[in-house]
């Protein structure tokens, strides 16, 4: 039945469709310029680069994370760097780094039409991966998530069992796990990371931004209402208005559509899983009238008139102290 409320969710989720197009994020927009992700970048590293064509930027064109293109990748110093703007705790980072870099790095290898087949080391770029997080969950200022952490240990290996005293199995242990990815996540919420948001003013104006909307919010403010307020603050204040003042109608449909769809996928949960209830409850009630009429009548035989699997008849007729129905 959790399969069914599932399937329920995900045919649901497939058929609403606010944009095919995909929508860049407000973080995106204020940071895609590259003097701008420059300044990022240097506030971040505590480096000093003043030349915008030392970055050379590298998002992937079909890289898409449940339909937003939210990243900012690129190449500077022999650093090939992966920024992602979230707005939610995501202990799943580390594996989306993971798959985005192998893209990356194969459509460097490509590029550069490096050989990996052969007899000389092929040299990459060093892999760095940083998540802005701006959510409402509390979270430190700097917090590292590690691919490994989610990988699923066996007895043997947690318990350190077998001959780990040879050459060939002390190599496998040292070389455990044979694939890592490293998540850095910075708390960009106002009043967390104070030095790094004075090196990177626009990184501090949209922590400003965000707190503003927060606040009208806090206050009884409709979404839009708060936006617009909040808008308003930053242009008095000069901040962000480059982008604020010319894609004031954008940056508004970004946070509304983005809005909506939260609330729109809430609700379809919400709908399945009550519609999930709704039908485990009926499925009960056909699988107790079957074996009440027919106490001959075999779980499979139920399964098989009932539409549903032989586990569900065994589980439901145990939930109400039925063992067997012959």
């Amino acid at each position: 039945m959790k399969n069914r409320i599932v399937l329920k969710i995900v045919g649901m989720a497939r058929r609403y469709r606010v944009n095919q197009k995909y929508k860049d994020r407000v973080f995106r927009m204020i940071f895609h310029k590259k003097k701008d992700l420059l300044s990022l970048y240097n506030a971040v590293n505590g480096t000093d680069y003043t030349n915008p064509d030392d970055l050379e930027i590298r998002t992937l064109d079909d890289a898409v994370y449940l339909g937003y293109k939210n990243d900012l990748s690129f190449l500077i110093s022999d650093t090939l760097n992966l920024y992602e703007h979230q707005s939610t705790v995501n202990p799943n980072m580390p594996l989306r780094g993971l798959l985005y870099f192998t893209n990356m790095l194969k459509a460097y290898v490509e590029e550069k039409k490096c050989n990996i087949y052969g007899s000389k080391l092929v040299q990459l770029p060093v892999p760095r991966y940083l998540v802005f997080y701006n959510g409402s969950d509390s979270m430190p200022d700097v917090s590292v998530l590690s691919l490994s952490d989610a990988y699923m240990r066996t007895a043997d290996v947690s318990a350190g069992k077998g001959d780990m005293d040879g050459p060939i199995q002390e190599a496998i242990k040292a070389a455990d796990p044979a694939l890592e990815c490293k998540a850095v996540i910075l708390n960009i919420n106002k009043g967390h990371n104070i030095e790094l948001m004075a090196k990177c003013e626009r990184l501090e104006a949209y922590a400003f931004f965000v707190s503003r909307v927060r606040a009208y919010l806090a206050a009884g403010c409709t979404l839009e209402a708060a936006v617009d307020r909040a808008i308003d603050d930053c242009v008095t204040n000069d901040k962000l208005t480059d982008i604020l003042v010319k894609n004031r109608a954008e940056v508004k449909n970004m946070l509304l559509t983005d809005f909506s769809e939260k609330k729109y996928r809430k609700i379809l949960v919400e709908e399945a899983i009550a519609e999930g209830r709704e039908a485990g409850r009926l499925l009960t009630i056909r699988i107790f009238r079957e074996a009440k009429e027919n106490p001959e009548i075999t779980f499979e035989q139920i399964a098989e008139k009932v539409g549903c699997t032989v586990q569900e008849v065994e589980d439901t007729l145990k939930m109400i102290g039925i063992d067997r129905v012959s």
